[in-house]
């Protein structure tokens, strides 16, 4: 068995279950510019991207950074008014999770296609320092390639010190599970947050970090 020696997490949908309320907002955004996506196709277009990379597809052009920057913050204000009118939290075991990381000394990061105004949102509402250092978390800053791209995690996987092969990736989006994938992690693990079938892939899959087997750590926590 393949020991990992440290964690990379997705974040939406993965360790925050919030996609229905993604989904919301994006709704409200797509009525107000008359554009209707199916189920199937924010799955495959929108979920686990960066908006720049999402909108332009959804527009069908290379939007201006002003005209991008506005519907960017359209629709995240529409989100972070859900999640306020609504509340969010972490995926069930998530918490009791990264204490057993941090017990361990098992380093850990986030990569994630949310914005900075998300990642402040969080922090600032969510508690997020309570469980990462703000350094661990990578996220969109408009230079970084959009998921399928496993750019974001190999960064993400630099900055803990380590070499891809080291890591377990969790992730709960199509465009993000690819990603993973294409790192070339010691392992993927998908969170199905959402009752999605990711039989296709065929990495393990869990409803519940609880039910992460904490074996896969023992060499790497004997060794720290």
């Amino acid at each position: 068995m393949k020991h990992c020696r440290g964690v990379v997490f997705d974040l939406n949908g993965t360790l925050i279950w919030d996609t229905g309320l993604h989904n919301q907002a994006w709704d409200i955004f797509l009525s107000r510019h008359d554009i209707f996506l199916t189920g199937k196709q924010k799955n495959e277009l929108i979920h686990g991207k960066n908006n720049s990379t999402i909108l332009c597809t959804l527009f069908n052009r290379q939007l201006p950074e002003k005209e991008l920057n506005q519907y960017i913050l359209e629709k995240e204000i529409l989100y972070q008014k859900l999640c306020l009118q609504n509340g969010i939290d972490y995926a069930p075991g998530a918490a009791g999770f990264i204490e057993f990381l941090k017990q361990q000394h098992i380093p850990y990061a986030i990569a994630t296609a949310s914005i900075k105004e998300n990642i402040d949102f969080y922090f600032e509402n969510l508690g997020l320092g309570l469980l990462i250092d703000r350094q661990h978390v990578i996220y969109n800053n408009n230079r970084i390639r959009s998921k399928p791209d496993p750019e974001i995690f190999e960064i993400a996987i630099r900055v803990l010190g380590l070499k891809c092969e080291d890591v377990v990736i969790f992730e709960d989006s199509v465009a993000g599970i690819t990603a993973a994938e294409r790192a070339k992690p010691a392992r993927v693990i998908i969170v199905n947050s959402t009752g999605n079938d990711y039989s296709n892939f065929g990495f393990e899959v869990i409803t519940d970090f609880t039910q992460v087997d904490r074996d896969i750590f023992t060499i790497n926590a004997a060794l720290c």
